[in-house]
């Protein structure tokens, strides 16, 4: 008997093609393959896609450091000094190795790599051509010699060969970007994104910046090429422009726009953008620097320039600086934005935060903040702009102030879209960020919450400060959570903070308040212990800790209540030689211990030391030893002498007290 022909499903092969299965027509087979067949889309991988996908199916560890400490284990990081330094260093071998084989290329010819990579090997540093020349002057400039670039081009000129247009324009960009120096081994870093700094103005995306603190010397080497230069284009004020905005001289930077007009040259967006940047710097009055903002635009409007996103951020930046009386232009601008189809960036919302930031109005933030959010929710957005990465740490400053919880988790959440954890920015802004939402959770949160934070957040994210530690102990005591006080003080000591006087005498505060159960007692006492030590190691010490009666106190008391009277006996004699008095409290409660171990001759003692003391109590601890203790005739007799003659002391200077005060109130 024939099997009925079954028609089988579609499966698609890398080719393109489909295989099919048996159908009843041969005819309804090709008609309906001929309909079916698709052929994708070219898809252009990324070189490293598989290694992303691979990043995706990892998640976060909280219990690690940050990836780049994993190489040595010595040094990972445990407080954020530590962080900053581990991190420099190893920044600083790296750069150390890359000179070392730059500049003996000869000793790394051998490539072990395979496949090859051209960035592991030598560079070419080294000038290849002689003489004097425009290709060697070309050659230097290519290679960042800014000294030699400048001789080369007197030397020419001294010779009668006159520079093109083109190789001067490239020298005066040379100068303006380093501002007439040599650049240093900080700004290596930023070589590759200038040798692009074509494709990256494509990209609309900005070169980063150099550090502030360069001055722009009047007369500088920049100005006397520019000066000597028998023909100028565009190009060559536009360099001059943006080099005297960025090293600080506006006031010329302005002047030399005029001079720019007065031949007939229009700037360039990256000219207006430098400009807006540096026009509040030359006015006082407010208004004045907003019209100068105003007849920029116009002035790009007129020049036919089209503005791109870093106009309006630098716009935006300008009228943070000038503050609240510019919201209505901020506002503007960002309708302006909507008009041209410009979507904002990060440092968009950032700049708009700091415009519309005042002090005391906090539901203004939150408004502006959450209107912000619901704009972005769902969004996942790549760096454009320098500022991007100061946004998360400014909104999550707001939330704070405001003490507005919900949108703070909101601005979270948004932080976990996509990638927008790497517009979080450099370790400053990290733990910023990091640092203001733990503090909103202990504002907040419950204990159970806020514990759960720390464990997601301590040691891979944040190193907590001693202010986060002291509000995370005010956590505990609130909600009563006194049994995770041990495991803190462990942190504490691990992350570099048992050099706050006010964190140790607050853990041995909380731990002495109540009165658990024996187990945890014996607990608290170990960690009293450690605390001891902390004390006395800071004597040898660069931060010396100042030794407080309280502290000591309560460390003999967390030893009272485990039962290990001869150490607290011991730190209570040592309240002589570091001139401190104890509390009655103390007295009393290891009077209780000795009760309870039936030690007579510790008692004694103890009234002692209250006589050694002047203590009030005197009196009182020497009749309870009497009533308690089955003392010798001998040991009685010197207790009621002493309850005596405390007792006399202490009525004699009751007696002087209220003389004193009838005095006053005669």
């Amino acid at each position: 008997m024939a099997l009925p022909c079954v028609r089988l499903g579609v499966v698609r092969l890398r080719s393109g093609t489909l295989l099919r299965g048996l159908c009843r027509s041969s005819s309804h087979q090709t008609s309906a393959a001929a309909e079916e067949i698709e052929v994708p889309r070219r898809k252009t991988w990324d070189k490293t896609a598989v290694l992303q996908a691979l990043a995706y199916t990892v998640n976060h560890d909280p219990t690690s450091s940050a990836y780049m400490f994993l190489d040595d284990p010595y040094l990972l990081p445990s407080t954020s000094t530590d962080y900053k330094l581990f991190s420099l260093s190893k920044e600083s071998g790296k750069n150390a190795a890359k000179y070392i084989v730059n500049m003996y290329p000869n000793l790394f010819q051998k490539d072990f790599a395979e496949p090859h990579i051209p960035c592991l090997m030598p560079e070419n540093i080294q000038p290849q051509v002689e003489g004097v020349s425009e290709e060697a002057l070309n050659e230097r400039i290519l290679l960042r010699r800014v000294n030699e670039s400048v001789d080369l081009f007197d030397q020419l000129l001294q010779g009668g060969t006159t520079p093109s247009v083109e190789t001067t324009n490239k020298l005066l960009d040379l100068i303006c970007f380093y501002g007439d120096r040599e650049p240093t081994t900080e700004d290596q870093q930023y070589q590759q994104e200038d040798n692009e700094s074509e494709k990256v103005k494509k990209r609309n995306v900005p070169l980063k910046r150099i550090p502030a603190g360069r001055t722009w010397r009047e007369n500088n080497n920049a100005e006397r090429i520019f000066n000597l230069m028998p023909e100028r284009s565009a190009h060559s004020y536009r360099t001059m422009i943006r080099g005297m905005v960025k090293h600080g001289a506006y006031a010329q930077a302005f002047n030399m726009y005029t001079d720019l007009l007065n031949n007939r040259y229009t700037g360039d967006v990256y000219t207006f953008n430098a400009l807006i940047l540096a026009a509040p710097e030359t006015k006082t009055e407010v208004k004045d620097k907003g019209a100068l903002i105003v007849e920029l635009l116009n002035h790009m409007v007129q020049q036919k320039v089209t503005p791109n996103l870093l106009t309006f951020n630098s716009v935006m930046k300008s009228l943070r600086k000038i503050g609240p009386p510019v919201k209505g232009m901020a506002m503007q601008t960002l309708l302006e934005m909507k008009a041209l189809d410009i979507e904002p960036s990060l440092a968009t919302y950032s700049h708009l935060l700091g415009v519309f930031y005042k002090p005391g109005d906090l539901l203004g933030q939150s408004q502006l903040l959450t209107s912000i959010l619901e704009q972005t929710r769902g969004k996942s957005f790549a760096a454009k702009d320098p500022d991007d990465m100061f946004f998360f740490s400014e909104a999550m400053r707001v939330c704070l102030e405001a003490k507005d919880l919900d949108l703070a988790y909101e601005l979270h959440k948004l932080l976990n879209t996509g990638d927008n954890w790497r517009l979080l920015g450099k370790t400053p802004q990290e733990f910023a960020y990091y640092g203001r939402l733990f503090h909103i959770v202990c504002m907040m949160e419950n204990a159970d919450v806020v514990l759960k934070w720390y464990r997601e957040l301590v040691p891979s994210r944040y190193y907590p400060t001693s202010k986060g530690f002291q509000n995370l102990l005010q956590v505990l005591e609130m909600e009563n959570r006194l049994e995770l006080i041990p495991e803190i003080w462990k942190d504490i000591k691990l992350l570099g903070h048992s050099n706050k006087e006010y964190l140790l005498e607050e853990v041995l505060n909380l731990m002495a308040t109540g009165k658990p159960n024996a187990e945890l007692q014996a607990v608290f006492a170990d960690t009293a212990v450690s605390i001891k030590s902390v004390y006395e190691s800071s004597n040898t010490s660069k931060y010396q800790l100042k030794v407080s009666a309280a502290a000591f106190g309560n460390i003999a008391l967390l030893l009272t209540r485990a039962g290990r009277l001869e150490e607290a006996w011991k730190i209570l004699k040592s309240f002589k030689t570091k001139n401190l008095v104890p509390r009655s409290n103390v007295i009393t409660e290891l009077l209780d211990g000795a009760k309870a171990a039936g030690n007579k001759a510790m008692a004694v003692d103890l009234v002692q030391l209250a006589v050694s003391f002047s203590l009030p109590d005197t009196a009182q601890i020497a009749q309870r030893v009497l009533n308690d203790f089955t003392l010798t005739e001998e040991q009685r007799i010197m207790l009621q002498d002493l309850a005596q003659s405390s007792g006399t002391r202490s009525s004699s200077s009751s007696s002087s007290s209220s003389s004193s005060s009838d005095s006053d109130h005669d």
